[in-house]
């Protein structure tokens, strides 16, 4: 019965603090809000290389900030990680070229990134031939 307790008292411990932990955060945030509302983004800049953890500069009026971002390591260089596209599936095998196309319509642009609105991506055509004897 005592153990009973003593777990139940615990728990309300817990849940108070997490409550009040989340309110920290919420008044932090208000403080740091900006009254402006018209920020223009720049692009993620990674910290080393081409991608992977960086930043990107936001000005609006006389203010200024730096936000934490992310490029991921795979992303489409030619149309630029804040752009994000809706691709159709891939076409037939080019003889003449041996490669495959396909095209994005732009679904988002992210931070108000200048994006294409169709975009077209090639890969070389695959050399195996696949199976489809799985489950069969």
């Amino acid at each position: 019965m005592q153990v009973r307790s003593l777990l139940l008292l615990l728990a309300l411990i817990l849940v108070a603090a997490a409550a009040e932990a989340g309110k920290n955060k919420k008044e932090k945030a208000k403080k740091d809000g900006s009254k402006c509302e018209d920020w223009r983004w720049g692009p993620c800049v990674p910290n080393s290389k081409d991608c992977g953890l960086g930043y990107r500069e936001g000005t609006c009026k006389d203010e200024s900030k730096k936000l934490k971002c992310k490029i991921p390591c795979n992303w489409k260089k030619k149309f630029g990680a804040d752009c994000k596209y809706k691709f159709e599936s891939w076409g037939g095998c080019s003889a003449q070229t041996g490669l495959k196309t396909r095209s994005g319509i732009l679904k988002k642009a992210l931070y108000n990134a200048q994006c294409e609105e169709t975009v077209y991506v090639t890969k070389p055509c695959s050399s195996k031939i696949k199976s489809k004897s799985k489950g069969q």
